[in-house]
């Protein structure tokens, strides 16, 4: 392509200079969405930061198109793209113009293939907006200043005609309307990049038991679930469990956590109980509270004491079999209540996690490291 500037890229759209003034010419695909015509074209991503803008300005929510740019957001995706130069994927911007615009297809029959592919014309003076899509690209802007060479590759861009803030905040209540968060679960058994989920996976799935009673989908257990545990739990325990040890391989991590996890079960005979069908694990996950992230994450976190200690699986043994002097049961309200519960619930915030490994690694007879002595030292205060 050509464009009215000097060493012009091949990759961007064309900017020219007709009787109207300055346009951009970009190639695009003619759609049709209720009745409305949309373009989907695409863009060179050094572009998108000058091109398509999005309305930050301290406006209040109702004179805004979009919800307030979450900036913490920004350096960790703006992360991803430059740590990830040769994987990294993003779906489509999608963003509206204000501006008459002309397309100009290519040769061919009536509403054919040539109909809908062609050249799309916009003004220079016309205002982009992003309408889904803010923090991916800010992140691009981000990431352009650490690795100005991505300024060549390229996104896709959905463009809508609009004129006028009601469609705009129409089009972002329509886009995110039915916007569902994958579980984190199901974000591990796909994340194929992350170290430690690869470690999860593998330690469920060379187990027959964990492997039998893990939720790999969802991160909400129903009633009616014969799985006792979630893969995301299990992540979280994980993290806890290998965080700075240092072990050697990727292998090596994976046998220890694996043989940890066993060491465990062993010491919850109704988790066995549940997998050989005596008690359902509605009833255990409603009766006790030992199979709940939380619980998972103290301990893992408890383990992260031992390996670092010694790695001998007998050494472990020896202090996990401690376990059996607690009273898991979830009606344990003097034990449990503003540690592992809240009115009654199972919780899994920070503090919950502090105060039940402390209470669980003083049953144990193991020295609380300081982050949960200050919160046991604060929950007895409390007078909780």
């Amino acid at each position: 392509m050509t464009a009215v500037r000097v060493e012009p890229s091949a990759s961007d759209p064309q900017e020219r200079t007709r009787s109207s003034g300055y346009e951009y010419v970009f190639p695009a695909i003619r759609g049709i969405q209720a009745g409305r015509e949309y373009y989907v074209t695409m863009c060179p991503l050094r572009l998108i930061p000058r091109l398509f803008l999005f309305d930050e300005e301290e406006l209040p929510p109702e004179m805004r198109a979009q919800r307030t740019l979450n900036k913490a957001r920004v350096p960790e995706i703006s992360r991803y793209i430059v740590e990830n130069p040769d994987t990294y994927i993003f779906s489509a911007l999608t963003a509206s113009v204000n501006a008459e615009v002309q397309f100009d297809p290519m040769t061919g029959g009536v509403n054919g293939p040539g109909e809908r592919v062609g050249t799309l014309t916009i003004p220079m003076s016309a205002r982009f907006v992003i309408n889904d899509g803010q923090h991916r690209r800010a992140a691009i802007q981000h990431a352009l200043a650490e690795n100005p060479d991505l300024g060549d590759e390229s996104i896709a861009i959905v463009l809508f005609l609009d004129v006028g803030l009601s469609r705009c905040q129409q089009m972002f209540a329509d886009l995110n309307r039915y916007a569902i968060r994958p579980s984190k679960s199901i974000g591990v058994l796909y994340d194929h990049r992350d170290e430690m989920s690869a470690i999860t996976k593998l330690v469920v799935m060379r187990s027959p038991f964990f492997s039998d009673l893990t939720e790999t989908e969802t991160s909400n257990l129903s009633a009616r679930s014969r799985k006792l545990f979630t893969l995301s739990a299990l992540y979280s325990a994980n993290k806890a469990l290998l965080e700075g040890v240092e072990l050697g391989t990727f292998e090596r991590q994976v046998d220890v956590a694996s043989r940890f996890w066993m060491l465990v079960a062993d010491q919850f005979p109704e988790w066995h109980q549940v997998r050989s069908r005596d008690v359902s694990s509605g009833e255990v996950r409603r009766d006790f509270i030992h199979s709940h992230g939380v619980v998972l994450q103290s301990i893992g976190k408890i383990g992260n004491a031992l390996i670092r200690q010694s790695q001998d699986e007998k050494v472990w043994e020896k202090t996990l079999s401690k376990l059996a002097n607690i009273d898991w049961h979830r009606a344990n309200a003097s034990t449990w209540e503003g540690r592992a519960t809240v009115g009654g619930k199972v919780s899994k915030g920070a503090a919950n996690v502090l105060l039940t490994a402390g209470y669980i690694r003083s049953i144990l007879g193991l020295e609380l490291p300081p982050d949960e002595q200050q919160a046991e030292d604060g929950f007895i205060r409390s007078g909780r």
